[in-house]
């Protein structure tokens, strides 16, 4: 299994940074990719919140596969973690968090109550992985413009607080990564719907891996996008997988020198159909048995 490792040294200061203003923080929005939920979730975001509330909010859920997302949020709620669907973009599921986030906070609010204090506004830290929607979603709580947004992962570089509404402040931070993917699959996942910066991973591998995951999971819809006659469906062979990118580059014209393929062309037009939901709602991992 290849490991794969790199820790920009601005994530480091971020992490660092955010462990600073837990003291200011009620509750923390855990923004994950709700097409790879397990993946897209930092493993050192335990270390780094401690016992902070939390609400997970499965971002791009118009993308993902719906009956896998309800899956995923039976398997947060057995560990005690509301998860929300919402996609930041359009606003749905947008407008209940605010709400969810006081019933989270409910026995700090009863407590404020009771010493007869008026409860401030909710301060909630959104913290998630590069390209996850961050800048997106504070945008629409916000009801304006007030964060930078772009579709490749580094757009947010600093922290800054944002009014959303007049009883929610938010702290908007840069996506964190962890060191390094023990389980390769993890990295390709996060490369293939463009959390990982494609100079990373080279984009032939990860789209071989997407092709492998859609034969198996996904035939249908393969098929469909592309007009293929057949796919193989199971004990893929590389060649097999190879020979359906090479379909499919050749029926979007990635030809190079000589009528061949080229690859590299091909899997981008995989990489971008994937992501921008060509293919149709995807998701690229099930819930394992145990919850989080």
């Amino acid at each position: 299994m290849t490991t794969i490792q790199w820790f920009p040294g601005h994530m480091t200061r971020a992490k660092r940074q955010i462990q600073e203003k837990l003291k200011l923080i009620d509750i923390a929005f855990e923004l994950l990719d709700a097409r790879v939920p397990l993946s897209s979730r930092n493993p050192m975001i335990d270390e780094i919140l401690m016992n902070k509330p939390r609400l997970v909010l499965l971002n791009k859920a118009d993308l993902a596969d719906p009956s896998v997302t309800r899956e995923w949020i039976a398997y947060f709620a057995e560990a005690g973690i509301e998860a929300v669907p919402i996609d930041s973009v359009t606003g749905e599921g947008v407008r209940s968090i605010p709400e969810k986030a006081k019933h989270a906070l409910r026995d700090k609010i009863a407590a404020q109550l009771r010493k007869g204090m008026n409860p401030r506004s909710v301060r909630a830290l959104i913290v998630g992985i590069p390209n996850v929607g961050k800048s997106t979603l504070i945008n629409r709580l916000a009801g304006k413009h007030v964060a930078a947004t772009g579709d490749k992962p580094g757009v947010t570089k600093g922290q800054q607080w944002i009014k959303a509404g007049g009883d929610l402040e938010l702290l908007d931070t840069p996506g964190i990564l962890w060191p390094k993917f023990d389980d390769s699959q993890v990295g390709y996942r996060l490369a293939a719907i463009g959390s990982i910066n494609d100079q990373i991973l080279h984009v032939d591998d990860v789209a071989y891996h997407a092709i492998r995951f859609m034969c198996e999971s996904y035939p249908r819809e393969l098929k469909e996008r592309y007009e293929l006659d057949e796919v193989p469906a199971s004990d893929l062979e590389q060649n097999e997988i190879v020979n359906v990118m090479e379909r499919i580059g050749r029926k979007r014209g990635c030809l190079q020198s000589g009528g061949s393929v080229n690859l590299e062309k091909a899997s981008m037009v995989i990489l971008r159909d994937l992501r921008g939901g060509k293919l149709g709602r995807i998701s690229l991992e099930r819930p394992k048995l145990q919850p989080v």
